[in-house]
């Protein structure tokens, strides 16, 4: 077993673990923190049927970043669902057999990485020459977005530039969830583009990136507008009184 294999091994776990338990700690966090208010924005919906459509409709299709700003939505909603094509792709290096539904998306799942890539760009532009964006845009959001394309990147790479043994790779993945290694193909697109992988995965827990489960923590999308037919008391405070 090569030295490069065992530290990319090594360092896959690292990263599985830090987001996995990253991720479960902060939803833990959120999950507790006092609601002292109801901050509902409006128009809001009344019933707890009304919350669960209305967070579907954000998740799903960004309505209120749409009503807000067309462009922006255009490239965010782009990017999420090509991000999402991406990686429902990539279950074909986690499975054996590959499941029929992930072969059929394979080419989609191809052109999504353009689409991905796109709209990062998009984003990222807007960072740039957008006045008031520019302005409050900190130098974590420009990593972010380099990241992410320099992911989209590198991937596309391999595929039309710099192609890898996709045998040996997924013999790797099967092998770490087995806990039984695989040597991994030493291409240096490759090993560019795991180490980008695995930084994101650190690095997604404590970054902006972490509004993916957040969303479902926002007070003002998870409250049910009912503020004058029932009283709202937070944790402490009805604890306290």
């Amino acid at each position: 077993m090569s030295a490069l294999t065992v530290l990319y091994a090594l360092l896959f776990y690292a990263a599985a673990a830090t987001l996995v338990v990253g991720v479960a700690w902060k939803c833990w966090v959120y999950a507790r923190t006092p609601q002292p208010l109801k901050i509902p924005i409006p128009p809001a919906p009344t019933t707890r049927r009304g919350v669960a459509l209305r967070m579907l409709l954000e998740v799903t299709l960004f309505k209120s970043l749409f009503r807000s700003n067309k462009w922006i939505w255009l490239f965010g909603w782009m990017f999420h669902v090509a991000l999402l094509a991406v990686l429902l792709r990539h279950l074909r290096y986690f499975t054996e057999p590959v499941w029929a539904w992930v072969a059929l998306i394979q080419p989609l799942g191809l052109y999504a990485g353009f689409a991905m890539l796109a709209a990062l760009l998009g984003l990222w532009a807007r960072r740039f020459l957008v006045d008031r964006v520019r302005y409050i845009s900190s130098p974590s959001d420009h990593l972010m977005l380099a990241l992410l394309a320099a992911i989209a990147a590198s991937g596309l790479a391999m595929k039309y530039l710099a192609h890898t043994d996709i045998v040996a790779l997924k013999a790797f993945f099967l092998g770490l969830m087995a806990f039984h290694w695989h040597e991994l193909p030493a291409d240096p697109a490759l090993l560019v583009h795991l180490a980008l992988v695995a930084t994101l995965m650190i690095v997604f827990p404590v970054s902006k990136l972490l509004h993916a489960p957040g969303v479902f923590f926002s007070p003002s999308l998870n409250q049910v507008d009912d503020a004058r037919e029932r009283r709202h008391t937070a944790g402490w405070s009805a604890r306290g009184g």
